[in-house]
């Protein structure tokens, strides 16, 4: 199992420091991200929580998914592997 969380819908107030607050009693927490935007700075609205021990996840998700973090109502689940390499799109290329 993942020791990594997707966490959606955060508030625009969220930060690095508030997230792995609010997952710290499921476990020791390695590395909280909110996740922003490049050009703006501003939040995207979501973000990575990472637990040292995976077995923190499970307790995490159940207590957390649908939960209210700073006025918003949060959606937690296991984070998908983002997948490499490849490049983008295309499409058909006939001369």
């Amino acid at each position: 199992m993942s020791n990594k969380l997707f966490v959606g819908g955060l508030s625009w107030g969220t930060d690095d420091q508030s997230l792995a607050a609010a997952f710290e009693t499921f476990g020791t927490v390695s590395e909280a991200k909110v996740i922003s935007d490049r050009d703006t700075g501003r939040s995207r609205g979501f973000g990575f929580v990472t637990f040292s021990d995976a077995g923190a996840t499970t307790a995490a998700i159940a207590k957390m998914d649908g939960s209210e973090l700073d006025g918003r109502s949060i959606r937690v689940n296991l984070a998908e592997d983002k997948p490499r390499g490849g490049g983008g799109g295309g499409g058909d290329r006939r001369w």
